[in-house]
């Protein structure tokens, strides 16, 4: 396993342009990033830095984002994923994550969950055309994201597998998880084939992983006895200047950067 630097929000106080963000984490070691939307970026500044750099994307987010529940929004969602799966193409064809969209109230949980299945098989067809692989995210909906439909690995995991293709796997977030009181092995035993990132955040406030509150070493190991090998998205929001934040995450889970890359005093 190895860290990829969320840049939405790590080195985002150091360095507003997030091309910058990019040059900025290969210097302190990273070697993948990931972002949220796309449409108001400099993809030309983006792509240029990250073949500058040989940084890799590890993903970002379709957008605009519409419900994958509903059905009156599925033609507009499906226009927004081919505009973004156009956008990926431009940077390296990266994994794009989608979320469910809200619950709609007085519809039957098991009509919404058969809509997400109807449109993620349209959608990972055109992936597949694209050559690139989208991620489903169970939200959580005690802190960040109330009234989401998808908040349960499990019923993530339901839909990845009915839908039954490469193209489509499931983005694991392990602050969200953890925020809906799920046990990590109990939802990914036997499944981790399904996953196709994780992320992690420490809970509840969404800051640096930290050793004194949770065991992200055990954690990181279980994933890897369930057969996890790839990117550790660190989509989290720092509190602390960015390499001390970092340094405080490789701590934390055990993994490190590339070493040898030119670090500055007061940033990365």
């Amino acid at each position: 396993m190895y860290l990829s630097a969320c840049i939405e929000w790590l080195f985002s106080h150091e360095y507003p342009d997030i091309d910058e963000r990019i040059r900025a984490a290969k210097r302190l070691g990273f070697s993948h990033v990931e972002f949220h939307l796309w449409r108001e970026k400099p993809l030309p500044a983006i792509a240029a830095a990250l073949e500058e750099t040989g940084v890799k994307l590890s993903s970002f987010v379709v957008e605009p984002r519409r419900s994958l529940v509903d059905p009156a929004q599925h033609d507009e969602f499906l226009v927004a994923l081919q505009e973004s799966l156009a956008a990926a193409q431009k940077l390296g064809s990266p994994p794009l994550v989608v979320a469910s969209g809200f619950n709609r109230e007085g519809i039957a949980f098991d009509e919404q969950k058969a809509q997400m299945v109807t449109i993620l098989r349209q959608a990972a067809t055109l992936a597949e055309e694209a050559g690139i692989v989208l991620l489903l995210e169970p939200l959580n909906t005690r802190i960040d994201h109330p009234g989401m439909f998808l908040h349960d690995t499990r019923v993530g995991l339901d839909v990845v597998e009915a839908v039954a293709s490469p193209h489509l796997k499931l983005l694991f977030d392990v602050y969200h998880s953890t925020v809906m009181q799920e046990d990590l092995s109990d939802v990914l035993a036997g499944r981790m084939h399904l996953v196709g990132h994780v992320q992690i955040a420490q809970a509840p406030g969404r800051d640096e992983p930290d050793a004194e509150s949770t065991d992200w070493k055990a954690t990181l190991h279980t994933l890897s006895t369930l057969g996890y090998r790839t990117a550790v998205g660190l989509e989290y929001k720092p509190s602390l200047p960015v390499v001390a934040s970092v340094a405080k995450v490789c701590n934390a889970t055990g993994l490190s950067l590339t070493m040898g890359h030119k670090t500055e005093n007061h940033d990365a």
